[in-house]
């Protein structure tokens, strides 16, 4: 029985679980939520998801909603003994998690600080624009010279941060001239994993559509 993706392209969130339901190999069935429509907000859909948030995984009558936790229940579940998070090392695990929770704050400096001028057509706060550095200077902190955002092995933290950047593509990526670790990781990675186009090739193009359709 496949598991059920309640899903949105432009949502980080939603790719992040996608591409972890592809690396786990696991059958899913790609529910598109039309959120301007308002799909999201139906009775139905928030009978599994009070939040009326994408994503929303529902794994034989279990729902689940915040892209973290469900990555984080899907390699639990069905890869226990996978280093995409670690189960059976407490420190490792526990440096994923920290990872996984400091990429909501680099969420929330690329939203401060890029987006928002799409979003409400203002330019960003110098403070905003401030934050935005000191996060990427701690996350290109923390990948230093490791392979991967939490040391040598790929790990759901690269997968999360992976899908985040992507808005970046809004302005090419310039943002991350200034971090040279991340640069050369989100680069370097996404070569790595076969399923990255599919999931986020498009992408690029459907942001700078997005944009020009606030203006």
């Amino acid at each position: 029985m496949p598991i059920d993706l309640y899903f949105a392209t432009l949502s980080p969130p939603s790719r992040a679980v996608l591409m972890t339901l592809k690396q786990l190999k696991l059958d899913v069935n790609v529910i598109d939520v039309n959120l301007q429509k308002g799909e999201h907000l139906t009775e139905e859909y928030l009978k599994r998801n009070p939040q009326h948030t994408v994503p929303t995984l529902v794994d034989d009558g279990f729902s689940l909603s915040e892209s973290r936790a469900i990555m984080q229940y899907l390699v639990s579940k069905y890869a226990p003994n996978s280093a995409l998070y670690p189960t059976h090392d407490l420190k490792k695990r526990a440096h994923v998690d920290r990872l996984l929770y400091y990429d909501m704050s680099i969420g929330y400096a690329i939203r401060d600080a890029v987006m928002i001028k799409v979003m409400r057509g203002v330019e960003p706060h110098e403070n905003s624009v401030k934050n935005f550095k000191n996060n990427f200077k701690v996350l290109d902190t923390f990948i230093g010279d490791n392979k991967y955002v939490a040391g040598n092995e790929l790990t759901i933290a690269d997968i999360s941060y992976l899908s985040t950047l992507t808005a970046l593509a809004l302005n090419d990526y310039k943002e991350l001239d200034d971090f040279p670790n991340v640069k050369n990781w989100f680069f370097r990675i996404q070569k790595e994993l076969p399923y990255f186009d599919e999931v986020n090739g498009k992408i690029p193009e459907l942001i700078k559509q997005f944009a020009a359709s606030k203006k």
